[in-house]
């Protein structure tokens, strides 16, 4: 089996992150194959950023016609309806994945983002998936995505404060990381705080394999019918 995971932002050290993470919960036999959106911005940080990547996106599951089933390692959830439009393949995004491992695992959950100008989105996001009841907060730790890449101490604590705060003012039972870049805290704050803290690249991951494994394809019916030919090419 073949996953491709493909981080929709410029940033290649960002990528090994991912890819380091999703093999670690790949199953025997599974071939994970990460890609960086060749152009777009270095990081994905609001609606504007978004708009940006979807080109460079769209052309790496493009390329890759074969494989069983597709990441979008972006928590926003990036261009996944597109995505979802251009392959049969099970197509996952990592935001979407978090929180419904998390609303399974839990009554209530809490997710923990980068940015202030990142919460609306995920707002709308969970709306769209009708978890908004399930999900009490989404907060933001004021640590920028690259931020995260440096493995700056003061990045940790910031999103340690808002997860201390999610428990203790909003009473969530479980944490989803809001972002790719915080894949490789997941175990370490799931033992700190006693509580379920979820990578949305490894929800993901397992999700994909599951649905793959399951002969699973993404419906060619209505809204996820494939485009015309003419309008496949991507530059």
């Amino acid at each position: 089996m073949q996953i491709l995971i493909v981080n929709p932002n410029t940033t290649a050290s960002m990528t090994a992150k991912v890819a380091t993470a999703a093999s670690r919960v790949s199953a025997p036999g599974t071939e994970i194959i990460a890609r960086t959106s060749s152009h777009g911005p270095a990081s994905i940080e609001g609606y504007y950023d978004e708009a940006l990547c979807l080109p460079g996106m769209l052309k790496e599951i493009r390329e890759h016609p074969h494989v069983d089933g597709v990441v979008i390692a972006c928590f926003d959830d990036t261009g996944l309806d597109a995505a979802r439009c251009l392959t049969d393949r099970p197509v996952v995004g990592i935001g979407e994945a978090g929180y419904r491992m998390a609303a399974m695992l839990s009554n209530r959950f809490s997710v923990v983002t980068t940015l202030a100008r990142s919460v609306p989105a995920l707002e709308h996001n969970l709306l769209r998936y009708g978890l908004e009841r399930q999900c009490v907060s989404v907060r933001a730790s004021d640590v920028a995505v690259l931020d995260l890449e440096d493995g700056d101490p003061l990045a940790l604590a910031k999103i340690e404060q808002q997860i201390s705060a999610a428990i203790d003012e909003d009473h969530a039972e479980a944490i989803v990381l809001g972002c790719a870049g915080m894949t490789d805290l997941a175990q370490r704050l799931t033992d700190q705080y006693g509580l379920p803290v979820l990578d949305g690249v490894a929800c993901a991951v397992g999700l994909c394999q599951a649905m793959a494994a399951l002969g699973l394809r993404t419906s060619r019916v209505g809204g996820y019918a494939p485009p015309p030919p003419h309008k496949r090419e991507i530059s």
